[in-house]
């Protein structure tokens, strides 16, 4: 989880109605996302692998490589969701280096858990 009030003074964020698509599978990633409000579901391949709440984070992997988003996320209730777009995740990562070791403990927990599923 990341450390919420880091970013709940963000200027750009995004309301959600319980059932709006964040992002779809395949898409290419221009931002990832921190939960402020609510949850969201990630789906790979239709099935639900993960639900993020307040602190957690989604479309992190687009920050780090140019490949197409790997699931699909949809608001599970009515969220709102921090935006980070590159220049502010690069920022976030030299100014705040704790930030980077979370993203990371955040990719290194979904890809054990993947492959606990295996």
């Amino acid at each position: 989880m990341i450390t919420i009030d880091l970013f709940r003074k963000e200027d750009r964020y995004e309301t959600l109605a319980k059932g709006q698509v964040v992002f779809k599978e395949g898409e290419h990633g221009k931002s990832m996302y921190v939960v402020l409000e609510g949850s969201v579901v990630l789906k790979v391949k239709g099935k639900t692998v993960e639900t993020v709440g307040p602190g957690g984070v989604l479309g992190e992997m687009a920050m780090i490589d140019d490949a197409p988003r790997s699931a699909t996320a949809i608001a599970e209730t009515d969220s709102k969701l921090a935006i980070i777009d590159p220049k502010r995740f690069n920022f976030l990562i030299q100014q705040t280096p704790n930030f980077a070791l979370q993203i990371m403990r955040v990719i290194a927990d979904r890809l054990r858990r993947m492959d606990s599923r295996l």
